[in-house]
């Protein structure tokens, strides 16, 4: 997977939004969001570098299965370790588990989301 699909399909899922909302970073860190919640961000420098990975939300108690079962998810960089995972790309988890992850995370967003928000997004 590379950039543009990681784009592509955060984009393709029902409401999202991308920013750069870290001034700091300089135009940098990707953010996309659903509503006004993040849950997929990712640095463009370090994909220029090849290191290729996105921050993705995960309930707590599969986010620990996954790191467990796989060596290209690791607790949250810069995150909230309980809640975010950092993945990596092409290492022992496939394209299509990937886009799994991200749909888990922006699921668990729109749950968070009032109702109304979330029949919006219907």
């Amino acid at each position: 997977m590379d950039i543009t699909q990681l784009y592509d399909y955060c984009l393709s899922l029902n409401g999202t939004s991308e920013s750069f909302p870290f001034d700091k970073f300089d135009g940098d860190v990707l953010v996309f969001k659903v509503a006004t919640k993040m849950f997929a961000l990712t640095s463009l420098k370090d994909w220029e570098k090849e290191n290729y990975w996105v921050n993705l939300k995960c309930e707590p108690d599969y986010a620990l299965e996954l790191r467990a079962q796989y060596e290209a998810v690791q607790p949250g960089y810069h995150m909230n370790k309980k809640h975010w995972n950092t993945v990596h790309f092409n290492q022992d988890l496939s394209d299509k588990e990937i886009l799994k992850l991200i749909k888990h995370s922006y699921d668990l967003v729109v749950k968070s989301l009032p109702k109304k928000v979330q029949d919006e997004l219907q």
